[in-house]
């Protein structure tokens, strides 16, 4: 079973898989430029998550009005752990921030914020371990869509067929056209400052 707090991702040697969920405008304008452009906005908070399931749960398998289309984003491991290194978790941790009056000011300083959620089944339900989003905020925001960024993958088709078979029942199959999983590696620095479990 996954510790409680593990970053699981799909990586090699040099990138690693987030997902984010975008508008018909963003998505096709993205894919046909092969990076982020406009209306891509590089003047606010973009969220990104190595666990498809999660956002899947976030966008209600790209039903949500504005997350219809779902974008693999793969990215450099040194940008992510970038954002890892200056991230500043969502709700303060007194092992991290001391009180909660320095963790106000190092949240309102952050150009990364990080949050753990509960992480879902193919069926939605919270499962008992927990999944990292990471928002790349203005200050980074460039350098995630014009640096980081070394490839986008359509992945809408695939998650509308993953969402018809587990409602038909078919959940070995669904589950295996999940993209794969594993652990991924950090420092002790990093896992510390987000929390995360050794």
């Amino acid at each position: 079973m996954p510790l409680l707090r593990q970053i699981r991702a799909d990586f090699d040697a040099d990138t690693i898989v987030l997902y984010q969920a975008f508008p018909p405008a963003i998505a096709d304008s993205a894919l046909a430029a092969g990076r982020f452009v406009a209306p891509f906005s590089l003047t606010r908070m973009t969220w990104i998550k190595p666990s498809l399931l999660w956002l899947m749960h976030r966008s209600n398998w790209a039903r949500k009005p504005g997350q219809e289309r779902i974008l693999g984003v793969r990215v450099t491991r040194a940008g992510w752990e970038q954002a890892l290194s200056q991230a500043v978790l969502t709700a303060p941790e007194p092992a991290v921030h001391g009180s909660a009056v320095a963790w106000n000011a190092a949240f309102a300083a952050a150009g990364v914020h990080v949050q753990w959620d509960p992480e879902r089944s193919l069926r939605g339900a919270a499962l008992n371990h927990y999944s990292i989003q990471v928002g790349i905020g203005r200050a980074l925001i460039r350098s995630y869509a014009e640096e980081w960024v070394v490839g986008l993958t359509e992945l809408t088709p695939t998650v509308r067929k993953i969402d018809a078979l587990v409602r038909a029942g078919r959940h070995a199959q669904a589950q295996r056209l999940l993209p794969p999983q594993r652990p991924y590696p950090l420092g002790r620095t990093i896992a510390r400052r987000i929390q995360a479990d050794a």
